[in-house]
């Protein structure tokens, strides 16, 4: 099966990014969704990042305050205000929503898919992010549908853009 309907059916990923791995599933899943909080015992209040599935999605859904074609498809997180203050509500409890477009294959693919995609570092709340498969915790493999295995990544969290300002973590 290919890689774009098993997003559409709410598969969760551990999949590469350009820059650390991440776990993730449809954003419009909200069962998927709070699966992953579980599985990173995250609490449910707090904010989750997207991948967008392209930048008109990205204009149809938030107010736009930075120049997107400086910042995605790359290494960014961009904060921005939603349109909707409900629109996913179960990822962004906020009026405000992070958005990413990693340079990568698997961005592709959610293009393909035309959804929005949840992207948050595949570790524990609090734990170390992964920059390879072998740092991921067993417990977390166990729990997830789908490993795309791209080697060593290079190892920094994406940069945070707000209010047009880059934000090193």
């Amino acid at each position: 099966m290919s890689i774009f309907k098993e997003i559409l059916e709410g598969k969760i990923f551990i999949y590469p990014t350009d820059t650390i791995y991440g776990i993730g599933c449809n954003a419009l899943n909200e069962k998927s969704v709070e699966k992953i909080r579980k599985i990173k015992k995250r609490d449910g209040d707090k904010p989750l990042s997207i991948i967008a599935p392209g930048i008109e999605w990205i204009k149809e859904n938030c107010i736009i305050d930075v120049d997107l074609k400086k910042y995605l498809p790359g290494p960014y997180t961009i904060i921005l205000k939603k349109k909707n203050p409900d629109f996913l509500a179960h990822i962004s409890q906020t009026d405000t929503l992070g958005i990413r477009i990693p340079k990568s294959k698997f961005s592709k693919e959610v293009e393909k898919a035309g959804v929005p995609f949840v992207t948050t570092s595949v570790n524990l709340s609090g734990e170390p992010f992964a920059k390879s498969i072998k740092e991921i915790s067993k417990e977390i493999l166990k729990n997830v549908d789908k490993i795309i295995n791209q080697g060593i990544l290079t190892g920094r969290p994406s940069t945070l853009v707000i209010n047009g300002k880059e934000i090193i973590r």
